[in-house]
């Protein structure tokens, strides 16, 4: 089916509803509004909703002839940002802004409902379509949890972000590991404090902590296996209160990143490192590591209908296959229930300003992507269903 003119005619409400979510941005667990919006306007197409947690909505097209269910999702939270790009439609909340494209993200999934409301009749089977709470701070997990995978469960999802990554007109897509596992850790070394003068009296818990650095970086260089990217960050040293007293504990906090499925095994190498240091330098410690998200990992047969969408809306030779990335997405764990997909749709444009990093206080997205997006969200329900 082709969808182009329906979606040139609906361009002016998908731009609309785009600014207007981005002047109205929530953060995690409290999109009161936004739900609200996304709500009201889905039952404005006869679409079945529902609440899943407090601020997550489910909509669900039933169409007119029987098949199976397939479930597009859209994050719909922000960031605790204070927006500085000047824009005539940004943020009214203080401090908080969508950084990261999610205003976009709703828009495209919106409009895409639109359109599919006005072909029910046509569509063998049902579309899910999940917005989910709190993507930043990991909230798929919560929304499967509260039942949004149930009643019905999808034979299939697919997700897609605005990626500043990307040069606008492009999409982002490998099969397998596209994005990485994320873990956090925390670790708290203990020593004996005392008087900076005498330190032979003490253990230092900075000097242990110096040393599980340098096993770190030891791991990289000489212990992890290149062809299995692994990072491992540390993002937070907090020791002593007074130069010349030697503290009794130092807080360590980071995160692990691998784009393979052998993170298990590297969390349990980070434990014999410290272990082995901590015992060294006589130190005691406390370690717990905390799931950001899983890997993201596409089903290869249902990356092939991302790879022919994206063919048919932006013409051959627009796949930027060099996008895999150490940043993580809570989309994963919808993955490991549901086979599906992910992809990025490029809104990298310098000379509009649409380069900026996600969650940078002047991210903007170049919003003539929009359409594309909708379109390429139009092919795979019509592909994975077949009308």
């Amino acid at each position: 089916m082709d969808f182009k003119k329906e979606i040139e005619q609906l361009i002016p409400e998908l731009i609309e509803l785009r600014r207007d979510f981005h002047r109205h941005p929530e953060i995690g667990f409290q999109e009161f509004r936004t739900a609200n919006k996304i709500e009201e306007y889905l039952k404005s197409l006869g679409i079945e909703t529902r609440r899943c947690l407090e601020t997550g909505v489910i909509g669900l097209l039933k169409g007119g002839k029987p098949g199976k269910t397939v479930c597009l999702r859209s994050d719909i939270d922000a960031l605790p940002v204070q927006e500085e790009t000047g824009l005539p439609f940004a943020s009214e909340n203080p401090g908080v802004m969508h950084a990261c494209g999610h205003d976009g993200h709703m828009s495209m999934l919106l409009t895409t409902a639109k359109i599919m409301s006005q072909h029910k009749d046509e569509i063998p089977g049902t579309v899910m379509f999940l917005f989910q709470t709190n993507e930043e701070d990991a909230g798929a997990q919560d929304m499967i949890d509260a039942g949004a995978l149930e009643a019905p469960k999808p034979d299939a999802i697919f997700g897609m972000h605005l990626w500043a990554y990307s040069k606008s007109g492009y999409v982002g897509m490998v099969p397998g590991a596209l994005m990485a596992s994320s873990w956090y850790f925390t670790l708290n070394i203990h020593g004996k404090g005392g008087h900076g003068g005498a330190p032979h009296t003490c253990i230092n818990p900075i000097d242990c902590a110096m040393h599980v650095l340098q096993a770190f970086q030891t791991f990289h260089t000489l212990e992890n296996d290149s062809k299995n990217p692994t990072t491992i960050t540390v993002g937070k040293l907090q020791a002593g209160r007074f130069n010349i007293i030697v503290p009794d504990d130092c807080l360590m906090e980071g995160s692990i990143r691998c784009l393979h499925t052998g993170d298990a095994a590297v969390r349990e190498r980070i434990r014999e490192m410290v272990d082995g240091v901590c015992k060294t330098y006589r130190c005691t410690y406390d370690l717990e590591f905390k799931c950001g998200n899983s890997l993201l990992n596409n089903d290869p047969e249902l990356s092939k209908l991302i790879y022919e969408a994206t063919d048919e809306v932006f013409g051959e030779g627009h796949i930027d296959d060099t996008c895999a990335t150490m940043i993580g997405e809570d989309f994963a764990e919808f993955l490991a229930v549901v086979p599906g997909a992910f992809c990025f749709l490029g809104v990298a444009d310098h000379e509009k300003g649409t380069d900026y990093e996600h969650h940078n206080c002047k991210f903007n997205i170049d919003e003539d992507v929009l359409p594309k997006g909708v379109e390429m969200q139009c092919k795979l329900i019509t592909k994975y269903l077949g009308f």
